[in-house]
């Protein structure tokens, strides 16, 4: 079941990219920022034999850090990342986004294409900063990412083409699923699957308490609870039924599940969860630039 959305997988395709470039020539990717969600899509594209990946970090050792764990060849600077990249991904935090883009602006070429994983960093706050033609791909990743299980939502600007798109999607699948927007809908995804692994990790920690205060060893309940999360969304995502009718299924009248999910409907948990995406989603908006 893909929840709605459509989940894309380009089957190791890069589209016009790789048509455009000589057959022994790698796409270049320029990461500004080697944190941890760069860290993630680098050691996913690592396995690539497509790729040659360069990386820029205000932290000389921290870039010298995954410099050495990664085949990423280290630049001393934003602007030498530009000049030596196709692809430039900007993984650095929302406040440092005007200052990254003003100095890799001289740079910038009508080839490049520029994706930005800054959160609340709209598409055309970075054309204002760089040029109205700049090819522009915004992305919303989460930290299961780190684990090879990452959700990115992804949105075009203006001026990125559906090839534009179809290598973000490639990029970032390096490293979990992907599923493509139309900006308006980011804040969404923002309160969903950005702040969402927050959320269950509250869940998680809620029933492993529940479960020692039934006499379970702390650590032991959160194995339960953790491997019955994870088969679940497994389920959810390989059946064609709905959560509810998933729930449904597992449900005897009478039984225990009802006696719990009883209590859930009286503390209106399901009614929280909503007003907690629709409180996420109202501060992203409120952050938007």
């Amino acid at each position: 079941m893909l929840l709605r959305h459509k989940i894309l997988s380009l089957n190791g395709t890069l589209s016009s990219f790789e048509n455009k470039r000589p057959m022994q020539q790698k796409l270049r990717i320029g990461f500004i920022g080697t944190g941890r969600i760069a860290q993630a899509l680098i050691g996913g594209m690592s396995n690539s034999p497509k790729f040659t990946l360069f990386g820029y970090d205000k932290e000389a050792t921290a870039l010298a850090t995954v410099a050495a764990n990664y085949p990423l060849q280290p630049c001393s600077s934003i602007a030498e990342v530009g000049s030596s990249a196709d692809v430039i991904i900007l993984a650095v935090k929302p406040y440092q986004i005007a200052d990254v883009l003003a100095e890799l602006k001289s740079t910038l070429q009508p080839s490049h294409l520029l994706i930005s994983v800054a959160a609340g960093i709209s598409t055309t706050f970075m054309a204002e900063w760089t040029s109205p033609e700049t090819r522009i791909v915004r992305a919303m990743p989460n930290t299961p990412m780190l684990v090879g299980l990452g959700m990115t939502a992804l949105c075009c600007g203006t001026q990125a083409t559906s090839e534009d798109m179809a290598c973000a999607v490639e990029l970032f699948s390096a490293a979990g699923r992907t599923v493509v927007l139309d900006e308006v809908q980011m804040d969404g995804a923002t309160a969903v699957s950005g702040s969402g692994p927050a959320y269950m990790f509250y869940l998680l920690e809620a029933l492993a308490k529940g479960g020692e205060a039934c006499g379970l060893v702390y650590a032991d309940a959160l194995l339960l609870a953790s491997q019955t999360m994870l088969g679940a969304a497994t389920m959810v995502m390989q059946s064609s039924k709905s959560p509810a009718e998933l729930q449904h299924d597992v449900t005897t009248p009478g039984g225990t599940t009802e006696a719990g999910l009883r209590v859930m409907d009286v503390k209106q948990v399901s009614d929280a969860m909503q007003q907690c995406v629709a409180a996420a989603a109202a501060r992203s908006r409120e952050l938007m630039k």
